[in-house]
């Protein structure tokens, strides 16, 4: 017999070794399907919160200058001279916006927190234009989802005339469930500060 033309047997892979070659990839792909949700969630936080952050930056500088054009400021304390009534903390703010006896313009726009249904934590901010002569609503619309609080911190002096208003803001950029892990929401809250004085007199 040649031992040269002898042909060797091919050896298989075994039971065992399939099993830990799929156990083996089955792994990877969980850490890759893990780390591709991780990126995902982390994405989509990011990009809400800047989409809210500049959305929330545009409506407070609206207000800020409402503020700076607007008269007759309200609410406003029982007595001014009054320090645990003066400054006033407030939900919401009006002021006198148009003012033209002659063209028969005299409305109020008050900026307003309002709840949400069925909810306790959180609001919205809404804006209404009111007809001063008779009190009704002319105009209303949301200025702001997701609102968590919206403080108009009101110093006035003897008057009263409005000397400051500070609004502070505190908006959640997103409530969507598929953003909650444990049953918490992982996105930062956005608070914002600002200060604005009335340019005109009252």
């Amino acid at each position: 017999m040649n031992h040269r033309t002898r042909t060797h047997a091919r050896r298989a892979f075994s039971l065992v070794e399939m099993l830990i070659a799929l156990t083996i990839s089955a792994t990877l792909l969980t850490a890759t399907l893990t780390a591709f949700d991780a990126s995902w969630r982390a994405y989509k936080d990011t990009t809400e919160s800047a989409s809210t952050h500049v959305v929330s930056r545009i409506v407070m500088h609206r207000i800020l200058a409402m503020v700076r054009t607007g008269t007759e400021f309200g609410p406003y304390p029982d007595d001014v001279l009054d320090a645990s009534q003066n400054p006033l903390t407030s939900t919401s703010i009006e002021f006198v916006s148009e003012a033209d006896r002659l063209a028969g313009n005299n409305r109020i726009t008050r900026i307003e927190r309002r709840a949400v249904a069925n909810t306790t934590d959180q609001f919205e901010l809404w804006y209404v234009l009111i007809n001063r002569a008779d009190g009704s609503t002319i105009e209303e619309r949301p200025l702001l989802a997701n609102v968590r609080e919206a403080l108009f911190i009101l110093e006035y002096e003897p008057g009263p005339r409005l000397v400051r208003a500070t609004i502070d803001l505190s908006i959640r950029p997103n409530d969507e469930d598929d953003l909650r892990v444990g049953g918490t929401d992982r996105t930062p809250m956005i608070r914002l500060v600002a200060s604005a004085e009335p340019r005109q007199l009252q």
